[in-house]
């Protein structure tokens, strides 16, 4: 049971038309959504905070970052979620699937510019920081809005983990679990 009861619809009327930009039709909106609703200060400022827009990171790019990020903080639900939406949209066989829970960065299914990000992920997740090496990486692929987004990515999807898993969110029925390592 989630530590908070998700609210159900009918929603104030901003709060539904969020959900209603958001969520692909036909898709329920999700426990974490319905969940913040319960305080519409938060869910505002969670969704003017949210960085699922196109920014200067591929699709790829920022699935990589952010399920990487959720898989370290032990976010199943939120991974789940990215995986069930996204993992195929972005060319994540089971290999990389696997290995972005369970593998080092380096892991030999990664192209450098994705190893570069999964150092990163690892470091600010680990240190809380960017070791000069993951950072000479990173420059070595990205741009300086590039690497900022990143971070950035890292710490709203930081912030999303604890609150999946600080509420104890229940997983989604149609998101992907954690592979076996």
């Amino acid at each position: 049971m989630p530590r908070i009861i998700p609210a159900e619809a009918p929603y104030p009327p901003q709060i539904a038309a969020e959900l209603a930009r958001i969520m692909p039709k036909g898709v329920e909106p999700l426990v974490l959504f319905r969940t913040l609703a319960r305080s519409p200060r938060v869910f505002e400022k969670m969704f003017a905070g949210g960085l699922l827009d196109k920014g200067p990171l591929s699709l790829r790019q920022r699935e990589i970052v952010i399920d990487r990020t959720t898989a370290r903080l032990g976010c199943e639900y939120e991974w789940g979620i990215h995986i069930a939406f996204f993992a195929e949209r972005v060319a994540l066989d089971a290999g990389q699937l696997s290995a972005i829970v369970h593998g080092p960065a380096d892991a030999a299914c990664w192209d450098p510019d994705e190893q570069a990000l999964l150092a990163a992920v690892d470091d600010l997740v680990d240190r809380r920081t960017i070791e000069d090496k993951s950072w000479s990486a990173l420059a070595a692929h990205f741009d300086e809005a590039q690497i900022l987004e990143t971070i950035a990515l890292v710490g709203y999807y930081h912030t999303i983990s604890f609150l999946c898993r600080g509420l104890r969110l229940p997983l989604e029925p149609y998101a992907a679990r954690f592979p076996s390592a």
